[in-house]
């Protein structure tokens, strides 16, 4: 069979498309920035389409001879949400049905009986689209889960930085809602079997694990698997889900505008009202996996650097994706340079791993007090800050979240070697930062580092300048430590 994976480069769709090609099926991701792909380690086994869910003739191009298509897409970052899922999913039911495609399977969300109107803004979309697959007059499977337990999701990052950083907490009363957690390795066994479901079957499904719990012990429960003392929490009824947002913002790595969709969720009860999965799919050999078991298999894959996919890979909002530009008129003549260079004796393969393991737990090899203060600032403000760290503690792949940065060029060919990150934090226009690695003619290494920001209106002049007479002991800081790592076998 032939599938269409839309959000391949998301969490979800990034570890479905290998599971699709072990079972030996032809895989074509339809993805906006291709790039995104290009390091995957399974690459080169699938086909890529550059295009998106809101433009109809890449979607007409994508879906011929497609058999099944999986859609796993949406707009939560991004302001509108709402109208651009539904655009989204009225122009691929329309190119589905015109391809002539066999089933389209969509992962949506875990809701309550009764009227949408009373659910968050981010269920009720879900649920729209689910409707709009339904009625497209394309055999549909809507898969309906609750909080996704694994390694890099959103909602179990939520869950351990909230466990592992507040002992004691004041919270709203949501937090005793029910809910029915399903590991990331049964939602997957779900959506690849269900592209198999007889062409009669049109309708969704609710999927969960075999716990019903609420927030409170699931946090008590990884508290307990994780070998915490027991969190205290304190539920008072002045805490809105809102509210709750930006405390959650403040906590824990996941940025607002993630966070805040999940937590308004999390206000109502998400508990499998009906068990009819089972009639078509088979549960997963040795049956569905435990709450406490899910933890303890995310947490041994990010003790061993094993994650497969992080939600950080979702793209932010008011991020450009523009690649860094070498033409100053592409800002009508108005940017500003930090250059730095550094001579080495460390080789260009020593040099090169530091740069590459630059971030996360490393750091950023200069005044880290500075960075954090930065990155406090940050969050409060509503961005992304450090706490996104690294997917990997040594490998990069472009598309890869790293702290408040994104990987948008990397190339470890020699003898020219460069990362260039787009800067993903509040700022009044846009940034880069550029690190090279060259052989010189001694046998050691030059290292070249660039720093590019592109006002946005004079809110952004006046940022470069009040930060410039910083950038000595920032970025030369940085330029002599990395150098001075490689030389010490650092890495």
């Amino acid at each position: 069979m032939r599938f269409l994976v839309t959000g391949a480069t998301g969490y979800v769709g990034g570890r479905l498309v290998p599971r699709l090609l072990a079972e030996g099926h032809a895989v074509r991701c339809l993805a906006r920035t291709p790039a995104k792909l290009r390091d995957v380690p399974w690459a080169d086994r699938v086909e890529i389409a550059r295009g998106d869910v809101l433009d109809s003739d890449a979607l007409h191009e994508a879906m011929r001879g497609v058999d099944v298509v999986y859609y796993l897409v949406h707009s939560l970052t991004e302001a509108g949400f709402a109208a651009l899922d539904r655009r989204g999913a009225l122009l691929t039911a329309q190119a589905a049905r015109n391809a002539g495609v066999g089933r389209i399977v969509y992962l949506g969300g875990l809701h309550p009986d009764g009227d949408e109107g009373v659910l968050s803004d981010h269920l009720a979309s879900r649920a729209e689209v689910g409707e709009i697959f339904l009625r497209s007059g394309v055999p549909t499977a809507v898969l309906q889960a609750a909080v996704v337990i694994g390694s890099g999701s959103a909602s179990f990052e939520m869950l351990r930085h909230l466990t592992e950083r507040l002992p004691v907490m004041v919270t709203p009363r949501w937090v005793r809602t029910r809910v029915q957690p399903i590991a990331i390795r049964d939602v997957l066994h779900y959506l690849v079997a269900a592209a198999s479901l007889p062409p009669e079957v049109n309708r969704s499904f609710d999927i969960g694990g075999p716990d019903v719990l609420t927030y409170e012990q699931m946090m008590q429960r990884y508290a307990a698997v994780r070998g915490l003392p027991r969190p205290r929490l304190l539920p008072v009824g002045l805490l809105s889900p809102r509210l709750s947002s930006h405390w959650i913002n403040i906590v824990t790595p996941v940025p607002k505008a993630i966070g805040a969709p999940l937590i308004e969720s999390l206000a109502h009860e998400a508990v499998c009202r009906e068990y009819d999965i089972d009639d078509f799919i088979s549960a997963p050999e040795g049956g569905l996996t435990g709450y406490d078991t899910a933890l303890s298999l995310a947490l041994d894959k990010i003790r061993r650097g094993d994650v497969e996919t992080h939600w950080s890979a979702a793209s932010v909002p008011d991020s450009p994706s523009d690649p860094l530009p070498t033409d100053p008129g592409w800002a009508g003549g108005s940017w500003y340079v930090d250059r730095r260079s550094q001579q080495t004796s460390a080789t260009p393969d020593r040099l090169w791993r530091v740069v590459q393991g630059i971030g996360g737990r490393n750091g950023w090899y200069s005044l880290p007090l500075a960075w954090a203060a930065r990155g406090w600032a940050d969050r409060l403000a509503g961005g992304v800050g450090l706490g996104r760290g690294r997917r990997h503690p040594q490998e990069l792949r472009v598309g890869d979240a790293l702290d408040w940065w994104r990987v948008e060029e990397l190339c470890d060919d020699p003898p020219d070697r460069v990362l260039r990150l787009r800067a993903e934090m509040k700022v009044p226009g846009y940034a880069w930062l550029e690190l090279r690695v060259r052989p010189d003619s001694h046998g050691g290494s030059l290292y070249l580092q660039r720093a590019v920001f592109i006002p946005r209106g004079l809110a952004g002049h006046l940022y470069w300048w009040a930060v410039a007479p910083f950038h000595g002991a920032v970025f030369g800081g940085m330029a002599r430590n990395i150098t001075r790592s490689a030389e010490g076998g650092g890495s």
